[in-house]
């Protein structure tokens, strides 16, 4: 059996970008235990590939702080290794006078956050910058970048091997146990043996954590959201970003557009509940992953509510109709038409819910005296990755 001081379940973004710093900050011996064959197969692949410059969180926020950091180191990472990047800007387009009064509260962020930006007050100055949008006002925030998510991924993954970490691919952990020493992880290829742990297994993080008596009061429901995207002829219809004003109330900020680094426009998501934890299609059904979020008390008092329940019922329908989803995708470019849309991808947001029914907003991890468990890497995790994979460096490295 192999030992390892440091072990970390999950080979996504924020588990290579934990062991990169370690790797960098310590003498320890690190492996890394990914399920797949390939890296980058769920969350930190399946996303939009965006930089979220930070004005959408709320000043001295964990969110803003890692948001900010982020999307100036990933920049620079990726310009130091040659992975797509490009810096194209974003325009959040109110519609609606209640919108409009919200983007002075983005403004407001942004400013605080040390975020450039620029309120727009007209349609025509809206079309100054995306010919085809539609809106009464707007942000535009040109630090926001595109990215390509898989290659950023990949090249995490070789830097760490480079600097003499063990990656195991193909090792689905099923199951921790505590040993006198530390730990011995069960895999579906053999079994590791390690002083210390380091859980950023994504959408299998809480399952994980459970094992060892740690965050039972939360639970990963997973969102399903897919993507649209524009046809070659039609491309032209968005040149960076358009996102709609959020709504402060809901988790999930609705269909938009986004310019990806290959020149393809992918249009969405929508957030519907996966009736699995890796349910990408919409026909896709795990009895007992379904049977367990639903039966989860947090979740129950989470749709309680009226509005909850009518959003849940639109995004549903726009899964299953396209029309729904179209109509949702034309009250930020009207021009478009369903037969512009082609279906793409999907992903799927490991969504932490608290036993009292909140979404948990900001990331979150738990230690113990010997591991670290990221239970909530939520959105923008793609562009928080560096630092906070090196704040889990620094909680897991004060412990040795």
């Amino acid at each position: 059996m192999v030992h390892h001081d440091v072990a970390i379940v999950g080979g996504g973004c924020v588990g290579l970008s934990t062991a990169k710093h370690l790797a960098e900050g310590t003498d320890l011996d690190v492996c890394v235990l990914e399920k797949e064959h390939h890296l980058a197969e769920h969350q930190s692949g399946r996303n939009s590939g965006v930089l979220h410059p930070g004005f959408n969180y709320p000043p001295d926020s964990v969110k803003a702080e890692f948001a900010t950091a982020g999307t100036r180191r990933m920049k620079a990472y990726c310009a130091e290794h040659d992975v797509p990047c490009e810096e194209c800007g974003v325009l959040v387009v109110a519609t609606t006078d209640r919108e409009e009064a919200y983007l002075d509260e983005l403004a407001a962020q942004a400013e605080a956050n040390g975020v450039e930006y620029e309120l727009l007050d007209s349609q025509a100055a809206i079309r100054d910058h995306e010919p085809h949008a539609a809106g009464q006002a707007a942000l535009y925030a040109p630090e926001a970048a595109s990215v390509d998510s898989q290659q950023y991924v990949y090249t995490l993954g070789r830097e760490i091997q480079q600097a003499g970490v063990e990656l195991y691919l193909g090792h689905e952990v099923s199951a921790i146990h505590r040993s006198g020493t530390g730990y011995r992880i069960r895999t579906s290829n053999s079994d590791v043996e390690a002083d210390f742990l380091v859980n950023a297994a994504g959408l299998h993080a809480d399952t994980l954590a459970h094992q060892v008596g740690v965050g039972e009061d939360y639970q990963v429901i997973p969102f399903r959201g897919e993507y649209y995207e524009l046809v070659p002829e039609k491309t032209e219809l968005c040149r960076t970003m358009i996102y709609p004003t959020p709504d402060p109330e809901l988790p999930f900020l609705g269909v938009h557009y986004t310019r990806r680094t290959d020149g393809k426009v992918i249009v969405g998501p929508n957030a519907v509940l996966a009736f699995g934890r890796e349910a990408y299609e919409n026909t896709d059904v795990d009895p007992g992953e379904l049977y367990e979020t639903l039966s989860y008390e947090g979740f129950r008092k989470l749709i309680a509510s009226r509005t909850m329940l009518s959003v849940a019922a639109a995004e549903l329908n726009k899964s299953y109709r396209k029309r729904a989803f179209t109509k949702a995708s034309q009250r930020l470019v009207p021009e478009v038409r369903g037969e512009d849309l082609h279906k793409s991808y999907a992903g799927i947001r490991a969504q932490l819910v608290s036993a009292d029914g909140e979404l948990v907003k900001d990331p979150l991890s738990i230690e113990t005296d010997d591991a670290v468990h990221v239970l909530n890497a939520v959105s923008p995790g793609l562009t928080c990755s560096l630092p906070y994979g090196e704040h889990v460096a620094d909680q897991l490295a004060a412990k040795v």
